[in-house]
């Protein structure tokens, strides 16, 4: 089992770090695309219907599948990882509830009263692709510990993004709906309470699940980690159908369904006055959220931590380490374009916020690479 969450993490490292270096080259894509004459094209094609269309069938439904991968991981975490123990998750968890809180209240105080309120969750998030590619450039230059910090801390975050989405960006409800969904649920409990592994015996049911969800109310992504909570973290002969579902899921999820995310969300057309819409108070509210309170609130919750001893620091690092950790999780990219599609329905709010999350996505990636080019790592103490 050991061997297969080592195997699980390594090949969600490696690709979520290609994976964002991919992320990137499709928003620069996008852009290209958007600002170019075949820009109306791409934006037909999106808006072509497909029963649903095409920009929904990726939001809606790729993107399940995307938060069915973040699912596996936060469960597999929570079992036999960096979330497994209160020791081994109060650090992590504490830092990633900072970095969600401060940003949520300090875009908050700056959109007060104004239309743009309701986008007080889009700097929450952190985008693990995007910050785990940067951390991964850095090689040997951060200590390793770092790393699987950041990646705790963005599961975490994930988790978070998460129940946010649940609660505070859902439609209105369909009772109906959502007792078919539920009684599809029930049945998969059953499965993993009876120990079936056979992983199509949830995956089936799975896309009926997504269905009934999508028309309940609740986002249908959110299927997507009712989903993994359902599939067995154990199996015979030491193979978890958890684990298998999470290598399979990891390539496709990295290498196509986050660039073609990206291709579908980040087509702005450059208009005048755009950077101008970055001192409204939507892209000033998710500008300071993401560069000013993820770093703050994850630092200051970390502290607290190290303070109460509820948690220590990453091994070998520093308190510019934690600065620069706090830099690069405020690369909010996926979750935070996301949250902004649920958060406005007009399309000019919409453009402002994903301007806003790419510039200072941007910024704090390469501000926290910086910082942690300078910082030294601390030599272990002596025993």
């Amino acid at each position: 089992m050991r061997k297969q969450v080592a195997h699980a993490f390594r090949d969600f490292f490696r690709s979520e770090q290609t994976g964002g270096l991919i992320l990137f080259f499709c928003v620069i894509l996008s852009l290209g695309i958007a600002n170019s004459p075949f820009g109306d094209a791409f934006a037909g094609l999106l808006s072509c219907r497909l029963y649903y269309p095409v920009l929904s069938w990726i939001n809606d439904g790729l993107m399940a599948v995307f938060f069915l991968l973040v699912g596996l991981e936060i469960k597999r975490e929570m079992r036999t990882g960096e979330l497994s123990t209160p020791q081994k998750a109060a650090m992590p968890v504490l830092a990633a509830l900072g970095g969600m809180l401060f940003p949520a209240a300090v875009f908050a105080f700056i959109n007060q009263g104004a239309p743009s309120r309701a986008g007080w969750g889009i700097p929450m998030a952190t985008d693990i692709a995007f910050a785990l590619a940067v951390i991964g450039l850095l090689g040997k230059r951060v200590p390793a510990s770092l790393k699987v910090f950041l990646a705790a801390l963005a599961i975490a975050d994930d988790l978070g993004a998460i129940i946010v989405i649940a609660v505070f960006y859902t439609d209105g409800l369909h009772a109906d709906h959502l007792l078919y969904a539920a009684a599809i649920l029930l049945v998969l409990i059953i499965f993993n309470l009876l120990k079936v592994k056979r992983l199509y015996f949830y995956l089936l049911p799975g896309i009926l699940l997504w269905y009934l969800i999508h028309h309940s109310g609740i986002h249908a992504t959110i299927a997507g980690v009712l989903l993994a909570l359902v599939i067995p973290a154990h199996g015979s002969q030491g193979t978890s159908p958890l684990v298998r579902l999470e290598h399979i899921l990891n390539k496709p999820v990295g290498f196509i369904i986050m660039p073609l995310f990206a291709l579908a969300n980040t087509n702005i057309r450059y208009e005048p006055g755009m950077f101008a819409g970055l001192s409204s108070p939507l892209g000033l509210g998710i500008m300071a959220g993401l560069l000013l309170g993820k770093p703050v609130g994850i630092v200051c919750f970390s502290w607290l931590a190290v303070k109460l001893k509820l948690g220590a620091l990453p091994h070998r690092a520093g308190w510019i380490h934690m600065a620069g950790t706090g830099l690069l999780a405020g690369i909010g990219f996926t979750m935070s374009v996301f949250i902004a599609l649920l958060s406005f329905n007009d399309a000019g709010q919409q453009a402002t916020a994903k301007f806003a999350i790419l510039v200072t996505s941007a910024v704090a990636g390469t501000c926290g690479y910086l910082l942690l080019t300078r910082a030294r790592t601390a030599r272990p103490k002596a025993r």
